[in-house]
C-alpha cells in the first residue's frame, strides 16, 4: 500500500535532491517561495498520469455520458481517457483492472470505476490501494467499507440519494395520475445500492398514498431490452390497469415506453432516473413525466479531476473530511418545466477545477 504521506515524502525527497543539485553549483539562491514550492510538489509530473473510466456498456447514454465526460476533463488537461466496459460481468471488470493496474506505472495513475454491484467495490479498492493506484468509485460499495478505513488511496466514494430519487418520480407519477391508479415497478440490478434505495423511495411514497396500487415489481438489470420484453408481459397481465410505469432507470423506462407503443396504450406516466437524452426529449415531447439528472458527464470527469489533482499536489487526500470521502452529490428532478434546458448533457470544465471538487457535496453517506 502507497501511503499519500509515502507519495508526499517521495516528492519532497524529489525536490530536496534537486536543491542540492543546484547548490552544488551554485546556482541555489534561497528564496521565502522554496518551502512552499517543496510542499505543494506533485507525486507525478502531469504528462505521465494515466486516466481511466470504467462502466458497464456504452449502449446506456448515461454511461456513455459518463465517459464522454471523462474525456472532456482529460482533454482539457492534455491527456487521453482510457475508456474501459466490462459489460456488466463482474469477473471481466476484476480482469480488466488488474492488467490496468499491472501495466504503466500504478503510482501515476487514477482509476474512475463504476462498480458492477455492492460487492465488486471490496476487491477493486484493495487492488488499487496495493498497487497505490487512486481511486474514487460510483453508486455501489459494501455499507461498512469506507475510505477512510486505511485505504489512502481510495480517494472518494460518490453517490447520490436513491430513496430520494426514487421517491420524486413517484410523486411526479403519482401527480400525472390523478392520485389514483395501478402502477408496475421496474427494479435494477438487485445487487446495487441503487437499485435497492430507488425502490425503497416507491414504497414511502406508496404507503402515503393508499389510493395509489402497486400491480407488480419485476427485476430488468437496468436493461432496456429487459424492460421492454417484461413490460410487454405485464401489459399481457394487467391490461388496462396499468395506469403508470415506474423504472429505477431511463434506459429501463424507454424499453416500457416501446412496450407501451407497441400495445397502442397512451396517457401512461412514464418516470425512470439518469436524465439520458432520450429520455429528456421525451420528457419534453410529453411522452414521459419525469426523470432525475445525477449528471453523468460531471460523474465521469470529476473522479478523473480528483485523481490528477491528487498527484499534481493540489490536493491533499489526508485532508479530506470523511464527508468529502463519501457523499451524496446533488441531483436534480426534471419535468416537463425544465426538461428544454436539460436537453443536451455536457461537461462544464469549471467543475473540475481543484478547488471546486466538492462543491456539489450534498450530505455524507451514513
Amino acid at each position: 500500500m502507497i501511503t499519500t504521506a509515502v507519495r508526499r515524502t517521495r516528492a519532497l525527497a524529489l525536490v530536496a535532491v534537486g536543491a542540492a543539485a543546484l547548490a552544488l553549483t551554485g546556482c541555489a539562491g534561497g528564496s521565502e517561495g522554496d518551502g512552499d514550492a517543496a510542499a505543494g510538489a506533485g507525486a507525478c509530473a502531469p504528462e505521465d498520469i494515466q486516466l481511466i473510466g470504467q462502466v458497464r456498456n456504452e449502449t446506456n447514454p448515461y454511461e456513455k455520458a459518463w465517459l464522454d465526460g471523462g474525456d472532456a476533463f482529460a482533454e482539457s488537461v492534455g491527456l487521453t481517457q482510457t475508456r474501459l466496459t466490462y459489460d456488466g460481468e463482474s469477473p471481466k471488470q476484476q480482469e480488466q483492472l488488474r492488467q490496468a493496474l499491472s501495466t504503466g506505472n500504478p503510482e501515476c495513475m487514477v482509476l474512475n470505476i463504476l462498480p458492477n454491484g455492492d460487492s465488486d467495490t471490496t476487491p477493486i479498492v484493495k487492488e488499487a490501494d496495493a498497487a497505490g493506484a487512486y481511486l474514487v468509485t460510483h453508486w455501489n460499495k459494501p455499507a461498512d467499507l469506507n475510505p477512510w478505513d486505511g485505504y489512502d488511496t481510495w480517494i472518494s466514494h460518490i453517490t447520490f440519494d436513491g430513496k430520494d430519487a426514487g421517491g420524486q418520480i413517484a410523486d411526479a407519477m403519482f401527480e400525472a395520475m390523478g392520485g389514483s391508479g395501478g402502477i408496475i415497478a421496474l427494479q435494477g440490478i438487485l445487487d446495487t445500492a441503487a437499485a435497492k434505495d430507488r425502490f425503497i423511495g416507491l414504497q414511502d411514497a406508496l404507503a402515503e398514498n393508499p389510493d395509489i396500487e402497486l400491480l407488480d415489481e419485476q427485476t430488468a438489470d437496468f436493461d432496456r431490452t429487459a424492460a421492454f420484453n417484461i413490460t410487454k408481459t405485464l401489459i399481457t397481465k394487467h391490461g388496462d390497469a396499468i395506469k403508470g410505469v415506474w423504472a429505477a432507470n431511463d434506459d429501463m423506462a424507454l424499453g416500457a415506453l416501446q412496450a407501451l407503443e407497441a400495445a397502442g396504450m397512451t396517457g401512461v406516466a412514464v418516470v425512470g432516473i439518469d436524465a439520458v437524452p432520450e429520455a429528456v426529449q421525451a420528457v419534453a415531447d410529453g411522452t414521459m413525466t419525469a426523470t432525475v439528472s445525477v449528471d453523468g458527464p460531471w460523474q465521469g470527469g470529476i473522479g478523473l479531476a480528483m485523481g490528477y489533482c491528487a498527484l499534481t499536489g493540489e490536493l491533499d487526500v489526508a485532508e479530506l473530511s470523511n464527508e468529502q470521502r463519501a457523499f451524496f452529490a446533488r441531483q436534480t428532478l426534471i419535468n416537463a418545466d425544465n426538461a428544454e434546458e436539460n436537453l443536451t448533457p455536457t461537461a462544464n470544465l469549471a467543475d473540475f477545477e481543484c478547488g471546486n471538487l466538492f462543491d456539489r457535496v450534498t450530505g455524507p453517506v451514513s
